[in-house]
């Protein structure tokens, strides 16, 4: 019995040396590590944090959930290089069009997963291929999805008219409900 207490001693310790090592090598600091377990997931209800850390605004000026407050926002965390973003895009593109005019503001928050994603011209072509025409917002450095304690791509944010998240959306699908909850926050349903 104190053998096999002893071996799993071990085998805890090292891997946890090999996830140090691995965060490490990575360039990730044990302060980023703490930092990023202790981003909460952001509660309905809870006011939404302001954009933080936006290395670049494509589709337009920057903005601030405070200049939009009176819209409903959609902020949709993507990856060009992520399949499942890229079949919501059709959808998040359409609500922007169909909408835009009865109040609704769209931000795409670019999160890059691979190294080629934080090049913004990349980001740029991407936006363009896709027909994207809402602004983006390029977080590289995680700043605003931290904010949000997000942990997927792709993620839904609706924020109602006072800045107040009311409704989230994690991967493909329920785009039917999604957009229920648009039109009734612009008061179309």
């Amino acid at each position: 019995m104190l053998n096999r207490l002893r071996i799993a001693t071990v085998t805890a310790s090292a891997a946890a040396a090999a996830l140090l090592a691995a965060l490490a090598f990575a360039g990730v600091s044990s302060q980023e590590t703490q930092d990023s377990q202790e981003s909460a997931a952001l509660s309905l209800g809870a006011p939404a944090p302001e954009f933080r850390g936006i290395d670049h605004w494509l589709n337009g000026a920057p903005l601030s959930l405070a200049q939009l407050r009176g819209k409903v926002v959609l902020v949709d965390f993507w990856t060009f290089d992520c399949i499942n973003c890229a079949h919501t895009l059709p959808h998040v593109q359409g609500w922007y069009d169909k909408y835009r005019d009865k109040g609704l503001v769209v931000i795409g928050v670019h999160t890059p997963e691979y190294a080629s994603e934080r090049d913004t011209g990349n980001v740029a072509q991407a936006i363009k291929r896709d027909g994207i025409t809402y602004p983006v917002a390029q977080d590289n450095q995680y700043a605003t999805w931290n904010a949000y304690g997000n942990q997927y791509w792709p993620a839904f944010y609706l924020l109602d008219q006072k800045g107040n998240l009311v409704y989230t959306h994690f991967g493909e699908g329920s785009y039917a409900q999604t957009e229920q909850r648009i039109r009734a926050l612009l008061g179309l349903s």
